[in-house]
């Protein structure tokens, strides 16, 4: 049993002398054990500390999904660090801007970046050294200095409730992103909440093909495991085919996913399906689950999807629906153990069971705060209660329903429209295989939905046949002023549809304006 209020390192070291010699993290063809986890990450620690690197400084982790990603991760917070990690799809202005942000004292990063790396680290005042790892062709000379030091790590006294383990920066929606302050016992405790909920066991192989700078592959793909004696098998991209022939290998047991990869995978040749036999489940988070692509994904693989959600912020896991009992469709489930979900209007007050309002959380799990805002911080909560930013309902029994973003949300001469609503009946459309609705500032109405979407290959529908079905089956307000045919959806490394950049286009192709 984990001590959900101990420190990170305490928890590492305790779960690998339990399981020495299990298999901790298969990647690609070698497959590492805890005893080599563990061993490789302290050297890791001690070498951060022998290079100056003190408890609370922030140490940069740029890298792919990898072995190396979780002993470098482990190592920096065994010596007492902070790790940032970096989303790998930012620009270079914007990595440049998260380093100085967080004031970084080293970069570790994947030798595939060293370019990127070569053209920001000078403009970073507080990188006192960068160090590179090849994890396709073997370890950087460079990095053995790191990877083979036999000294002892340094010995600390963490505080768990306080001592910061990680800062992780939310894309940001405007302006710049923020970093959420995350201690050991945020996460610590977020991954006893995932074991109990998702019913992991002795013997569950997580599959992490979401990037593991992200919260939610970090979190439940990575840490969970590692701190639990379980087993994941990272992935560096997300290709179908060498994703499944990866699951057949390694006998995954629980598929991670956000909702495009589902979609994506509904398109496996039949051949490739039994390489899924051996995953008990899926979990999907990041984005709302179209309820048609989970039932078409659910009837072909003969696996359940349990959907689930939670920000950054919160570590990130709030809430899913429970393994093996009662999921419903279109809900985000059940609060996880230890997570108290509650609906809020805006000016704090709790709402009743079916009314829409703000999804604010309390417990463990929750963020010590932003990283130097502490305006912004205070602007987060309803006193212990942090406001997610997601607008919501819970019903007579508890299951949370999500209906959309709060800045997501369209007011239509005064009525609020919801995109998810929305999308959930484009998704029904036989020939719509993606779809995302967007605000637009209109003079006349305030704002309109606009709808973009992505048809099946060879389907031969116009926009303006989308938007008559539109109008058979939503209310007058909700149908999409205009109906944009699109290849494709723009996207994050997560999945995640980016709706800030349909937001951002001017002039749509292939668009129609119906008044």
């Amino acid at each position: 049993m984990v001590d959900a209020n101990a420190s990170i390192p305490a928890v590492l070291r305790a779960t690998a002398r339990c399981n020495p010699d299990a298999p901790a993290v298969c990647f690609t063809d070698r497959t590492v054990s805890f005893a080599e986890i563990d061993q490789a990450s302290d050297a890791i620690a001690a070498s951060l500390a022998e290079h100056g690197i003190e408890k609370g400084d922030p140490v940069a982790l740029y890298c792919i999904n990898s072995d190396a990603f979780a002993i470098i991760y482990t190592g920096i917070i065994k010596a007492g660090a902070v790790v940032v990690p970096v989303n790998l799809l930012l620009n270079l202005k914007e990595i440049s801007y998260i380093l100085q942000d967080a004031k970084a004292k080293a970069l570790f990063y994947h030798q595939a970046f060293a370019d990127s790396v070569a053209a920001f680290r000078d403009g970073i005042d507080s990188l006192a050294f960068c160090v590179s790892v090849g994890v396709e062709q073997g370890y950087d000379p460079r990095f053995e200095d790191f990877w083979q030091n036999q000294a002892a790590p340094p010995s600390l006294d963490i505080d768990p409730m306080q001592d910061l383990a990680a800062i992780l920066y939310t894309s940001g929606t405007t302006g710049h992103p923020k970093g959420a302050m995350l201690t050991h016992r945020n996460l610590l405790s977020n991954s006893c909440s995932v074991v109990a909920a998702m019913q992991l066991e002795e013997g569950d192989v997580i599959l992490v093909v979401l990037p593991m700078f992200h919260a939610f592959a970090a979190t439940v793909g990575m840490l969970t495991p590692l701190l639990h004696g379980l087993s994941f098998a990272p992935v560096a991209r997300f290709d179908p085919a060498g994703l499944s022939a990866t699951i057949g290998a390694v006998g995954a047991t629980v598929f991670l996913g956000v909702p495009s990869m589902y979609n994506v995978l509904l398109r496996l040749p039949e051949e490739q399906l039994a390489q899924w036999s051996s995953v008990r489940f899926g979990v999907s988070g990041g984005a709302a689950m179209p309820v048609a692509v989970m039932q078409q994904f659910e009837e072909r693989f003969g696996i359940p999807i349990y959907e689930g959600d939670g920000p950054t912020e919160c570590s990130p896991v709030t809430c899913v629906n429970p393994v093996g009992g009662v999921t419903k469709p279109a809900s985000v489930g059940l609060p996880v153990p230890e997570v108290e979900i509650e609906i809020f209007d805006d000016a704090g007050k709790q709402l009743p069971v079916a009314e829409i309002g703000e999804l604010c959380v309390r417990g463990p799990n929750v963020m010590k705060g932003d990283w130097n805002l502490p305006e912004a911080t205070a602007e987060s909560f309803f006193g212990e209660w942090l406001r997610t930013g997601d607008l919501g309902y819970k019903d007579d029994e508890g299951y949370l329903f999500m209906v959309d973003r709060n800045k997501d949300m369209i007011i239509v001469n005064g009525m609020n429209v919801y995109p998810r609503m929305v999308e959930e009946v484009l998704y029904q459309h036989p020939a719509i295989i993606e779809a995302a609705v967007v605000g637009e500032s209109n003079a006349r109405h305030g704002e309109v939905p606009i709808a973009h979407v992505v048809l099946q290959e060879g389907a031969d529908v116009t926009a303006a046949e989308v938007r008559a079905y539109c109008l058979e089956n939503l209310g007058r307000h909700q149908v999409p002023r205009r109906v944009v045919l699109r290849p494709s959806l723009p996207k994050n490394a997560a999945g995640k549809i980016l709706k800030r950049e349909l937001r951002r286009e001017g002039e749509l192709a292939r668009g129609v304006d119906i008044l």
